[in-house]
Parts: C-alpha cells; structure tokens; sequence
C-alpha cells in the first residue's frame, strides 16, 4: 500500500456498520494498520483501516 502514497485508488471498503462501500481517494500516508487519505467523494480526509480494504486499485484517469 505505501507504493501508492501520493495516488489515487478506488478501494472497497468495508465499513465500521458493516456497509461496504467503494470509493476513490487520494492516499496520504500509510502505517499502523491505517491508510489516511482524501476522500473525492466526500471531499473530506478520511482514515480507513488496512485490515477493512477488500480490494484496491490504481486510477489511471481523472476523478472528481
């Protein structure tokens, strides 16, 4: 995952109520079982747990 700091990726992911979710963000910065970054959908930074990404891959295009 850290290969990807300063990147977009859509991730699955699933949530604390248990919802899964699929979602583009820019990834931050890596580390202790985290992934924070800025989430395009909500406009907001978020913080996700490593342990909850289903699925992962890059984005080659612009997202927004």
């Amino acid at each position: 995952m850290q290969k990807y700091v300063g990147q977009v990726v859509e991730i699955i992911y699933l949530g604390r109520n248990g919802r899964i979710t699929q979602r583009c963000i820019e990834v931050r910065d890596v580390g202790a079982g985290v992934v924070k970054g800025y989430c395009l959908q909500r406009k907001a930074p978020r913080v996700f747990k490593l342990d909850s990404i289903l699925a992962l891959q890059p984005v080659s295009h612009a997202v927004g």
